[in-house]
């Protein structure tokens, strides 16, 4: 098994369209043997939309992982000092969260994570999904890119015509990021076409 012993964080942000992707992503990670908590934004906790009651998806995340979720900022803090995960994974990752992320702003469960995660020096991994990520956040895309640990999964304009700011991230693509992050490397192409 592939992950077999891997301590993984899964922080789940509000792209709500995305959801039934990610928990395809959590289960092939916990049947290749990773150890995987579920941590969510505090849109993912509460908001039930077109593709789903909060409740369920909070049900099939802790379902699949067998653990109980990380939704509070004091809940998260402690991922640093106790140095719990090898590797961190914000999938999928708004606009919102990249901006506060590029800028340091750090006031949700998924960002104190991130913060906490990121001050052992250990890989982050980022699948953006995101209407404006060649609008106003290309430029906190670009500040990720350049920000040591922090590793991209491949992605595209997933809507280049009726959408055409937006990307996301190719979530199938998310084990290999996390295997070549915990390597150090940046796993390539990076832009890559969506369908």
């Amino acid at each position: 098994m592939k992950f077999n012993g891997l301590k993984i964080g899964m922080a789940i942000t509000g792209s709500h369209c995305t959801l039934n992707e990610i928990t395809g992503v959590l289960q092939h990670l916990v049947d290749e043997g990773a150890d995987v908590t579920p941590i969510i934004s505090y849109a993912v906790e509460t908001m039930d939309t077109r593709f789903g009651k909060a409740e369920d998806w909070k049900r099939k995340f802790s379902e699949i992982t067998n653990k109980e979720l990380i939704h509070t900022i004091p809940g998260a803090e402690p991922i640093g000092p106790q140095k719990k995960f090898d590797c961190l994974v914000i999938a999928p990752c708004t606009g919102n969260t990249i901006a506060k992320l590029a800028n340091g702003i750090i006031d949700t469960p998924v960002l104190m994570a991130a913060k906490a995660h990121l001050r052992n020096l250990r890989p982050l991994v980022i699948a953006i999904s995101t209407n404006d990520g060649l609008g106003l956040n290309a430029r906190n895309i670009g500040t990720l890119l350049n920000t040591k640990n922090v590793y991209l999964v491949p992605f595209g304009q997933d809507s280049p015509v009726n959408k055409a700011n937006s990307l996301v991230a190719h979530m199938n693509m998310v084990p290999d990021t996390i295997l070549l992050a915990c390597e150090g490397k940046q796993i390539q192409p990076l832009l890559v076409d969506y369908h």
